[in-house]
């Protein structure tokens, strides 16, 4: 989704680069907890690539995110992000870093004083898209969740499922190099979750680097992808990755 010709432009990491997320070695404990979350962690994450990210409750899922956008730091070891140490962020650097990433918590955090259409299209219009274009984008892919009817309502006149969605929106409207998602399918229901991940599919397909942690495998079987599986604080990749061929030809048109 190329929104603007400046700070839009599509995604050129080679599906030969780098990894975009480098897990080397990581353990993490939460500061005077015995308890080991992670344990010597070492992953890769690809470019052009959605990964579902598995494991029971307490599995580690959130934690391992929260180290992925620098909200945690590991007890030792080193991830690398975007090519970049996040134990080198700073306050300065954080916000840079974080602006190349979409992200999507458990706990939607709307603006409470904007409708819906506007809690999305703000993140273009704080990048200087012009307003009605942030706006037609934003209302294009608010239908695709879900939710053009319900533009103008504000997010206390939404269920949990729908500010789910929302948030979903605001955070894939700019395309993103990195998109980070924590169950972001968790109150919606079964059509709703197939929809929701193949957008992400085909973010994926086009540069867009995607990590969703669920504890729903049959959602992951039912597309048949692959995973990494946390599991007693270790993780097991399971097999490679294919995205969907729906929604190119409307992202493209986005882009």
């Amino acid at each position: 989704m190329q929104l603007g010709k400046n700070n839009y432009k599509k995604n050129t990491i080679s599906k030969d680069s780098l990894p975009i997320v480098v897990f080397d070695n990581v353990s993490f404990s939460y500061k005077g907890s015995p308890q080991v979350i992670l344990k010597n962690i070492s992953a890769k994450f690809l470019s052009h690539e959605i990964y579902f990210l598995t494991g029971e409750s307490g599995a580690g899922k959130t934690s391992f995110l929260k180290l992925i956008y620098g909200a945690l730091q590991p007890t030792s070891g080193n991830i690398s992000v975007l090519q970049t140490n996040t134990r080198d962020l700073n306050i300065q650097t954080m916000s840079i870093f974080r602006q190349q990433m979409g992200i999507v918590q458990q706990e939607c955090e709307l603006f409470e004083h904007l409708n819906v259409i506007d809690n999305v299209a703000l993140v273009l219009k704080l990048q200087n898209v012009p307003p009605k274009k942030a706006n037609t984008y934003a209302e294009e892919l608010l239908a695709w969740v879900g939710l053009g009817d319900y533009l103008k309502r504000y997010p206390k006149e939404l269920s949990d499922g729908q500010k789910q969605r929302v948030s979903i929106a605001r955070a894939v409207i700019r395309r993103p190099k990195l998109l980070l998602a924590d169950e972001p399918t968790g109150n919606v229901d079964d059509n709703q979750s197939k929809r929701l991940i193949s957008l992400f599919q085909e973010l994926g397909k086009m540069g867009t680097s995607v990590i969703i942690a669920t504890h729903n495998r049959q959602l992951v079987a039912s597309k048949g992808n692959g995973e990494y599986r946390l599991r007693h604080g270790e993780i097991h990749h399971q097999n490679a990755l294919k995205g969907s061929s729906s929604l190119t030809a409307q992202l493209m048109r986005m882009a």
